[in-house]
């Protein structure tokens, strides 16, 4: 009863300060995007020379407040030893909203900001929304397959996000973040894929392959992140904030870029497509033995 009251305590008092530090930042940025809407041509680019040491400074604020309620440690191998400016791509395997947190917390001062697809809706969510929209995240509308039937010309749409927010990103240095399975894990996920890996859905080619055919001659490094978290069969959010996990182990890996798959035609059926699914199929299939290597060691 006591370690639980516990877990309610440091929750509660860990979201108000996460709350705090998003007002105090967020909105500054939010303001800050509308004169940036406002303002016409190359001049927007000029914003964010404010906006992303605000939007760094809220990830360091956030991870010191992680760091003095929560218990957990994490565990980072492959990091770059330097800073680096350009353009960058990371890809994950994605178990929880903890991914999310961790992975802003191993790039911060290490590579640009990151920005990551949205779905629609939490553009809507006070100044969390507003200030995402503010730096340049693209939010994806998700349809249902019945809307779909009835407005058929609505296919493609999130490919074509995907194009639109890529063009931009060619202007700034950016750190792009695209979980490959495009869903949360879960058991019932992993069943109904019959997925071959044994701790990973299967990849989706769609998003990524846009990512490559929209700015991949742009890209200066790629990188894939694999997320463990030992003697945890089921993270959640909840189990994180509450302090009752105690250990994340994040391996960090650089991808050699293929040029081959710069080219639209890898967005299309043919061979060049077929080679980009089994080059993802490769890391994923590497990926997957590390996690069990993990499993397995703790």
């Amino acid at each position: 009863m006591f370690a639980r009251m516990l877990g309610v305590l440091r929750a509660a008092l860990l979201l108000s300060l996460l709350a705090l530090n998003l007002m105090l930042i967020g909105t500054p940025v939010a303001l800050i995007g509308i004169l940036k809407w406002l303002t016409p041509g190359r001049l927007r680019r000029e914003y964010f020379r404010v906006m992303d040491p605000l939007a760094r400074a809220w990830v360091t604020n956030n991870d010191r407040i992680f760091d003095a309620v929560l218990p957990t440690r994490y565990e980072v191998r492959g990091l770059p030893d330097a800073k680096l400016n350009g353009r960058f791509l990371i890809i994950s395997n994605h178990v929880s909203w903890i991914d999310i947190v961790v992975i802003f917390r191993v790039f911060n001062g290490v590579l640009p900001f990151i920005r990551f697809f949205l779905k629609w809706p939490l553009l809507l969510s006070p100044v969390l929304g507003q200030a995402c929209w503010a730096m340049d995240f693209p939010f994806m509308r998700r349809y249902s397959t019945e809307y779909l039937e009835k407005h058929p010309e609505k296919r493609g749409a999130d490919l074509q996000t995907t194009r639109t927010a890529c063009r931009r990103y060619k202007k700034i240095p950016v750190s792009i973040l695209n979980f490959v399975e495009g869903t949360r894990f879960s058991h019932e996920k992993h069943a109904n894929q019959e997925s071959p890996y044994r701790h990973l859905l299967r990849p989706r080619y769609g998003g990524i392959s846009y990512v490559f055919a929209s700015m991949g001659d742009m890209l200066d490094a790629m990188y894939d992140v694999t997320l463990a978290f030992p003697g945890i069969p089921d993270p959640t959010f909840w189990l994180y904030i509450s302090g009752q996990m105690p250990r994340i182990v994040i391996d960090v890996r650089e991808i050699p870029l293929r040029p081959e798959f710069f080219e639209e035609s890898v967005t299309r059926p043919g061979p060049n497509r077929e080679a980009f699914k089994a080059w993802m199929s490769a890391i994923w299939e590497e990926k997957d033995r590390w996690l069990d290597e993990r499993v397995r060691t703790g």
